[in-house]
């Protein structure tokens, strides 16, 4: 029986404990919606509460360990929608998941791990369909800057020009924030699976992963790999880090909308370095550090060295006031097959990767209960734009500091 609208499993993760603070201060627990948090430790969700102060003195718990299947079940038979921040998802998601595929309960959460919502949407979306959970991953920085962004875009074109852009690219002109020892071992996991699977390493190099095996996309996008001198932006580039997952988000969501971005779109992402000769150097040294990195990730030896060394561990992470003065902004440029453009930018008010994703998240799980009902949207494995589309963008801007704007 269903007590809860949402419940926020991993609440004393760093990223859940940020998301209970936001919850409790839109949401207070004697409002309308009804939510709880949980966890596996019974005396980590009592601090949690108290850190959070007398808002949440009457703050349901909920004890539920991810290895223990009776618990989960009845995690997930309490509420509607389940927000996980448990990871890496690769190592703990899947029983969650599971769960809510048999009972029919929505799902969100922030993984930017590719290869495992393939292996989710490979096991669970025929039963998903049945059932009518509507799960949808990647609810944070990543990938909602993106995938929205696109979406806003699109519909400006649409609107502009009658038809949509066959190319868009998203360029990140600022960022100010710092990773956690989640996403870290999130990433560290999943460079590890890499070096021992080859399928795997192909699936991370296929820009349509995680689309349907019917799709008809077969363009050949762009993967920049290194440095590189972008003439619509007037400034060099380099490679973004989260383009891996935010690319095949993208694509997913013009397959789920039924290809409306067309079947040869193009979508690429980087990050602007600066137009100056410096601005260069600085996108080779970008380039060389990530390739650096990526083959220290690959070998145990260095990798097990970085994690117990320089690496931060999980459940650590930027403090209060750097996520109060991270920021970005993203700027879009699109363009029709007949040439004409248009040029859009997302906005956000604290560091991507924490204080803003919280509210990404927490807001994409408040949609899902207020706004999109099982009639509008059913069970499957949707993306932010797919299923949420301008009510998220609506939310987001109104609760959560994101700004949606045509340049």
């Amino acid at each position: 029986m269903e007590q809860y609208d949402i419940v926020l499993f991993g609440a004393t993760s760093f990223v859940g404990a940020i998301l209970t603070s936001y919850m409790l201060e839109k949401y207070p627990i004697e409002g309308d919606l009804k939510w709880a948090i949980a966890g596996r430790s019974e005396s980590k969700l009592a601090q949690l509460k108290t850190s959070c102060g007398a808002a949440a003195m009457s703050l349901p718990c909920i004890v539920a360990d991810a290895d223990d299947k009776a618990s989960i079940d009845a995690l997930v038979g309490s509420t509607k929608v389940i927000i996980s921040t448990v990871g890496p998802y690769a190592l703990y998601g899947e029983p969650v998941i599971k769960s809510c595929v048999a009972q029919g309960t929505d799902y969100c959460d922030l993984t930017g791990e590719p290869q495992w919502i393939k292996k989710m949407i490979d096991r669970y979306e025929d039963l998903a369909k049945i059932s009518g959970a509507r799960i949808v991953h990647s609810c944070g920085f990543d990938s909602i800057p993106s995938d929205l962004g696109v979406y806003f875009l699109q519909e400006k074109a649409k609107q502009r020009f009658g038809q949509y852009c066959c190319s868009v690219k998203m360029r990140v002109k600022t960022i100010k924030g710092a990773a956690s020892g989640g996403t870290v071992a999130s990433m560290m996991n999943m460079i590890k699976e890499a070096t021992k699977d080859r399928e795997l390493r192909k699936l991370l190099v296929n820009p349509y992963a995680l689309c349907p095996s019917t799709h008809p996309f077969k363009s050949k996008q762009t993967d920049l790999k290194t440095l590189a001198y972008d003439k619509d932006m007037q400034a060099w580039v380099a490679p973004f880090v989260m383009a891996a997952i935010n690319i095949r988000i993208v694509h997913r969501t013009n397959s789920l909308l039924g290809n409306q971005y067309g079947e040869d779109f193009l979508y690429d992402e980087a990050m602007i370095t600066g137009q100056s000769i410096l601005g260069g150097i600085s996108a080779a040294a970008f380039s060389a550090g990530m390739g650096g990195f990526m083959l220290a990730a690959a070998i145990p030896p260095s990798r097990w060295l970085m994690e117990k060394t320089i690496l931060p561990k999980p459940g650590e992470g930027p403090s209060p006031k750097a996520q109060l003065e991270g920021h970005y902004d993203l700027r879009f440029v699109g363009k029709t097959h007949n040439g004409r453009e248009i040029r859009c930018k997302v906005t956000g008010d604290r560091d991507p990767g924490y204080g803003s994703t919280a509210k990404m998240l927490g807001q994409s799980a408040v949609c899902l209960v207020e706004d999109i009902t099982k009639k509008d949207k059913i069970g499957g494995f949707w993306t932010p734009a797919s299923i949420f589309g301008d009510k998220i963008i609506d939310r987001l801007e109104k609760h959560a500091g994101l700004i949606f704007s045509e340049e």
